[in-house]
């Protein structure tokens, strides 16, 4: 099970990477408003969180270096947690998903950073494990229910909330 949480989380870190360099004009808006800084930090910190991401899941996937992966992973959604703190309750596009769209920053967008930064410390205590045929396979049903979380937190006014 260890090795399918890692996987998850390099892939995870992996698309986040390289959606930064895909949408890069976006994002840096994104990092910008999220930091509270003007354009040109904004653009420096979109590519200092595209890199360490990107570090992040390379060093995860390498068993030696995996504690140093899940601490770099750790520290970026930790990071991004607090960013989104900071910004609770203001309506913005933050670069959480991957279609551009303004939505309020709530606490649930707050918490999935933050558990994100707890699975990463998780992983960072858990001796390396080794890759299991069905690993990449859970790490990608983990993946698919991610992503479909994602968009239920996105929804501006779901029914369930309101019950």
């Amino acid at each position: 099970m260890m090795a399918a949480l890692v996987l998850f989380c390099a892939a995870l870190l992996a698309a986040s990477a390289l959606h930064k360099a895909t949408a890069r004009e976006r994002l840096a808006g994104a990092a910008a408003r999220l930091a509270g800084v003007g354009p040109v930090p904004g653009q420096l910190l979109l590519i200092l969180a595209g890199t360490l991401e990107l570090v992040a899941a390379a060093c995860l996937v390498a068993a030696p270096l995996r504690m140093v992966g899940a601490l770099i992973a750790a520290l970026v959604w930790s990071a991004y947690a607090l960013a989104l703190a900071r910004r609770r309750g203001e309506s913005l596009d933050c670069g959480c998903d991957l279609a551009a769209r303004t939505k309020p920053v709530t606490t649930a967008l707050v918490l999935r950073a933050a558990g994100l930064a707890a699975l990463a410390g998780i992983i960072a205590l858990f001796p390396a494990a080794p890759f299991t045929l069905d690993a990449p396979f859970a790490a990608a049903g983990l993946l698919a229910l991610y992503l479909g979380a994602s968009e239920l937190i996105a929804i501006p006014t779901a029914y369930w909330r309101t019950a």
